[in-house]
């Protein structure tokens, strides 16, 4: 029988996902104007970044032109055939790792193991894996339709860096959508799955959260 497995973080109240990064505010119960007594008409509020647990980066996150998710076709975050290509133990991971995969038309997860800090000091420490801009490139050529990651960026953020974001710039050129801080990708197979990691339709904004899911054979 066909399985789903929820790998995308829980958003709650006060929580960080990123060192300097806001934490979202929840506010719950607020009562809607209009509502019929007795019936518990309530709504509550949100006020989060878009950079908020697991979520999207799309092309609008670096290039002013690029599309935002109110843009996004949905063929490229539903329904998607994924892999899951394991790189533990790796802080820089390079185009070796995925040497051999058919990665074309394909949700490409790296699983990294990061997820284990999360919500805990070490989660944001500069160390964490990324792939580099020539991994980047070598998805692009190979055709991946979405990359995501188990950890904080694909690319490096430490002060080394500068500020560059070489990976991101490459997919994000090519019109691939980043999942950043997925978790619990050692409960999917290499393949054999479809991959979902669809946004609200918002205008303006360049990241925004998803309820990342597998559904496997």
């Amino acid at each position: 029988m066909p399985k789903l497995v929820d790998v995308s973080h829980q958003i709650t109240d006060g929580m960080t996902t990123c060192p300097g990064l806001p934490e979202p505010v929840i506010e719950e119960s607020t009562t809607v104007a209009g509502g019929v007594p007795g019936h518990g008409n309530s709504s509550g509020r949100v006020t989060m970044v878009g950079a908020t647990g697991t979520y999207v980066e799309m092309p609008a996150h670096r290039y002013r032109d690029g599309a935002d998710p109110a843009d996004l076709d949905l063929e490229r975050v539903a329904d998607l055939p994924g892999v899951v290509v394991t790189a533990t133990g790796d802080r820089q991971i390079g185009p070796e790792a995925f040497a051999g995969v058919d990665l074309r038309g394909r949700a490409v997860l790296v699983r990294t193991g990061w997820d284990r800090h999360w919500r805990t000091e070490a989660y944001g420490q500069f160390d964490h894996p990324h792939i580099t801009e020539t991994a980047a490139k070598a998805l692009v050529e190979a055709g991946a339709t979405l990359v995501g990651i188990d950890s904080v960026s694909v690319d490096d953020t430490s002060p080394a860096a500068e500020g560059a974001r070489p990976a991101q710039a490459a997919l994000l050129a090519a019109g691939i959508p980043i999942v950043t801080h997925l978790c619990l990708l050692d409960q999917l197979p290499a393949d054999g799955f479809s991959f979902y990691a669809v946004p609200a339709k918002v205008r303006g904004l360049a990241a925004f959260p998803v309820r990342a899911f597998a559904l496997t054979d």
